[in-house]
């Protein structure tokens, strides 16, 4: 069977799609490598958890033949040359050059040209970032990755607009659907009326590297200019991560406590207005842009706390990725983070924190922790984060000493500020048990979303 992924989004600055679509690929080349090592075909069970069942949760047999073969095309002119070199052993290169904005106008408005005319011939083709093009024989996944240009289309890019007119293009083409997250699959399915059963929620993994950088020297700290403590914001600047919130947030933790440490802003511009940074304490905000794969981790290793504020997310690897480095976590409760910290989430009351004297009104425990279910194609009742979504201050299954603070959105822009400085000047005094947040983020692996990935595959190629 051949499978042609979508490896537009390995080229350039990769982030998330981009660092999805990387993983993904190499995973799935080596779960094929593995089974033309051990045999012709390789018959596996994807671990779903003892109670899968009485979750409502099947567990597919992962079919892996051989004969499987990997390529990925980019929907791209300039970009083409780089494909190549950006693929992992495995996984060839496929395609002609072609104009994306051109390519993507013709695929909204009708069904050329159909991917084999760019690929040639394929079994199975998978649109990893939102759009899937028209095919002429082969079968169809997509990967929805969120639904922000329906639930915040004040906060995305034109580009990310048009998904408002691919997706469903690409939705009608599609023999399954697959999201990082169950919050996500829910979505999907009540936007677009879609039978759950096509619906498979993938979650993302986080890289054994993580597991393994050590906390930055005092040398690389001073070459790259971090302190020895800092406060951490992952991510593309651009208006659905909430950064103005977050900037408030330290600004007033900084006027309660002039010993707090600065907020170390990581990532790309993404779109939208400059940050505002006239109104915060000198020295409070250190911008560090973008950086490569090592020194994101070590800069991750480092901190103090990671925020994440976002109002909205498709999955949320921040702060698992924070998680595993053993640093604790602030952040916003939105489904998608509450979906995967899972059973970290510690009870806390309104009280008064001592050194911001903010209220921390962040929220309760989960309602229990899911498993690491649904990959049977339906969107299963328990999945592979965590529980419900819990009142402030409640009690469900909740981990002693939590490195993980999740603060509600509810209400002003300036209560969600103090609610934010109050959980991370609780974290600051307090950090929690990171050794629990590892252990929990090791529960997310690439080769999971590989094999639950290949298992839809297979079903779909089975299916008359």
């Amino acid at each position: 069977m051949r499978i042609v992924l979508d490896g537009t989004p390995l080229l350039g600055r990769r982030t998330g799609v981009g660092r999805y679509t990387e993983h993904l690929l190499a995973s799935l080349a080596r779960l094929i490598a593995e089974t033309r090592d051990g045999g012709t075909t390789a018959q596996a069970r994807i671990d779903t958890g003892a109670d899968a069942s009485a979750r409502g949760v099947d567990a597919l047999g992962l079919g892996i033949d051989a004969s499987w073969e990997l390529a990925a095309t980019a929907f791209t002119w300039r970009g083409m040359d780089a494909l190549a070199g950006a693929l992992p052993a495995g996984v060839r290169p496929a395609g002609w050059r072609a104009p994306a904005r051109l390519l993507q106008e013709s695929w909204v408005r009708g069904e050329h040209p159909p991917i084999e005319w760019l690929v040639g011939a394929a079994d199975l083709v998978h649109g990893t970032n939102f759009v899937l093009p028209p095919m002429r024989r082969a079968r169809g996944v997509l990967t929805v990755h969120d639904l922000s240009y329906l639930r915040t289309p004040d906060t995305v890019s034109a580009t990310s607009a048009r998904y408002s007119e691919l997706v469903p293009r690409g939705l009608r083409r599609a023999s399954a659907v697959l999201t990082p997250s169950r919050a996500v699959a829910e979505e999907v399915i009540t936007a677009y009326r879609l039978d759950p059963a096509r619906v498979t929620p993938t979650p993302l993994g986080v890289d054994d590297a993580w597991f393994t950088t050590p906390a930055p020297t005092a040398a690389w700290r001073r070459a790259n200019g971090l302190p020895e403590r800092y406060l951490l914001f992952v991510g593309s600047v651009e208006p659905r991560k909430n950064l103005p919130v977050l900037l408030e947030a330290v600004r007033r933790l900084h006027a309660s406590d002039t010993d707090a440490p600065p907020l170390v802003l990581v990532g790309p511009h993404g779109w939208g207005p400059a940050l505002d940074l006239a109104a915060m304490p000198c020295g409070s905000v250190i911008t560090a842009g973008y950086l490569d794969a090592d020194q994101l981790r070590s800069t991750v290793a480092g901190a103090s706390v990671l925020c994440f504020p976002s109002r909205y997310e498709g999955f949320g690897l921040p702060p698992l990725e924070a998680l595993a480095a053993g640093v604790p976590v602030v952040a916003a409760d939105i489904p998608t983070v509450r979906e995967v910290t899972g059973a970290l989430l510690a009870p806390v009351s309104a009280a008064v924190h001592p050194r911001t004297g903010a209220g921390a009104g962040h929220a309760g425990g989960t309602g229990g922790t899911g498993g690491t279910g649904g990959t049977g194609g339906a969107v299963g009742g328990g999945g592979f984060g965590g529980g419900g979504t819990g009142a402030a201050g409640s009690v469900g299954t909740v981990a002693t000493g939590s490195p993980v603070r999740l603060v509600r959105q509810a209400g002003s822009a300036s209560s969600f500020a103090d609610e934010l400085a109050g959980a991370i000047g609780e974290l600051l005094v307090s950090p929690g048990d990171t050794a629990v947040g590892r252990r929990h983020a090791r529960t997310f692996t690439w080769r999971r979303t590989a094999e639950r990935t290949a298992a839809v595959y297979q079903r779909v190629a089975e299916t008359p």
